[in-house]
């Protein structure tokens, strides 16, 4: 096929702001996680799908299947719609302890 481009699981953006490797970024209903550090408005290559462990709120508690969603504001993983961004879904459950500040997520790669 001649118009194909590539699979999509990753793409090249502009960071939006300062990110990690590992960290989440959102770039309008895009979201991905980083492959390496960038500064904000360079380009990082950005993981769209796959299973990825993540920034959480603390104190809340995910059973496995559970809606994911990314909080631009925090930079973090919550399973509190409200104004947030469906990302994809827990793999796992993980405790509501403060400490528990990590969550395995499968990226749904749509928007």
């Amino acid at each position: 096929m001649r118009n194909y481009i590539q699979p999509g699981h990753a793409i090249t953006l502009l960071a939006p702001y300062d990110v990690v490797s590992g960290a989440g970024l959102l770039v309008g209903s895009i979201f991905g996680v980083a492959s390496h550090d960038a500064v904000s408005g360079a380009e990082i290559e950005t993981q769209l799908t796959g299973v990825i462990d993540l920034a959480k709120v603390a104190s809340q508690a995910w059973t496995a299947g559970a809606k994911v969603y990314w909080d631009n504001t925090a930079k973090n993983t919550t399973k509190t719609l409200t104004s947030n961004t469906l990302i994809g879904v827990a793999t796992e459950a993980v405790a509501g302890g403060a400490t528990d500040l990590i969550g395995r997520v499968r990226l749904n790669g749509a928007f």
